[in-house]
């Protein structure tokens, strides 16, 4: 799959087990866009045809709305919630976990917004 995660999620040890995991991973700071807006971020995942993986998922879901809103498309957007809940939070080799099984599963993901707590 080829990924490319926003500041909120470009951490090494993520971006590590992604690759060992065969993903094509690009992190902002790649494509000099560290620090960037949310908006840019998704502009650049679209742009790239990459499916953009954030930890900010109110932002991601108000922006998956309006593209869909103006007709519009995008590669897809994966995003982590952080409820300061162990039993549902997601580690590192969670979230490699649960994209592993939203691919297995063959569920659509161009257009699409997908929280993947609900994939682990």
């Amino acid at each position: 799959m080829r990924l490319y995660l926003d500041d909120d999620s470009a951490s090494l040890l993520l971006v590590r087990l992604l690759r060992q995991a065969n993903h094509d991973v690009q992190l902002p700071g790649d494509v000099s866009l560290a620090g960037a807006a949310d908006a840019v971020h998704l502009t650049h995942s679209v742009r790239e045809g990459r499916i953009l993986l954030s930890h900010n998922y109110r932002d991601f879901e108000d922006l998956h709305d309006l593209v869909m809103q103006a007709q519009g498309h995008h590669p897809g957007i994966l995003v982590v919630r952080r409820d300061n809940d162990p039993k549902r939070d997601l580690s590192a080799r969670g979230i490699v976990r649960a994209i592993g099984n939203l691919l297995a599963a063959k569920v659509p993901l161009v257009d699409r917004y997908h929280i993947l707590n609900y994939w682990r």
